[in-house]
């Protein structure tokens, strides 16, 4: 009886290894398909990031648009965020910290006294 049972144990352990074998194997291909080489992943990142936000824009204009007003006040408001909305330009990119130089923020030293030799 104590045999059956620890063939039941080492087939199992045996099965739980090649499961993990095969979602290793699976994960890593789809990891490698959506990064794979010779991408340019802020590029990519950035005109997402654009189409998205030109998306936003058009749907809310589209939501202004849909508004009925009947005051001169409630008219201003909505050419205001309208012209607010489609004038509104993206903010210049940073350079990252790890990449910009420090020439121009850190100190630089005095220079060492002469008679220190």
């Amino acid at each position: 009886m104590l045999q059956v049972q620890e063939a039941a144990e080492y087939r199992s352990g045996g099965a739980a290894i090649l499961r993990f074998i095969l979602k290793s194997a699976f994960w890593l291909t789809v990891a490698f398909m959506v990064i794979r080489p010779g991408v340019d992943l802020p590029a990519a990142a950035g005109a997402v990031t654009s189409q998205a936000l030109a998306a936003g824009q058009s749907a809310i204009v589209q939501q202004i648009d849909k508004t009925e007003c009947n005051t001169l006040q409630c008219v201003g408001g909505k050419a205001l965020l309208s012209a607010a909305v489609t004038s509104a330009a993206l903010p210049a990119p940073v350079t990252p910290m790890q990449i910009s130089t420090t020439e121009a923020t850190a100190p630089v030293p005095r220079p060492r006294p002469a008679w220190l030799g």
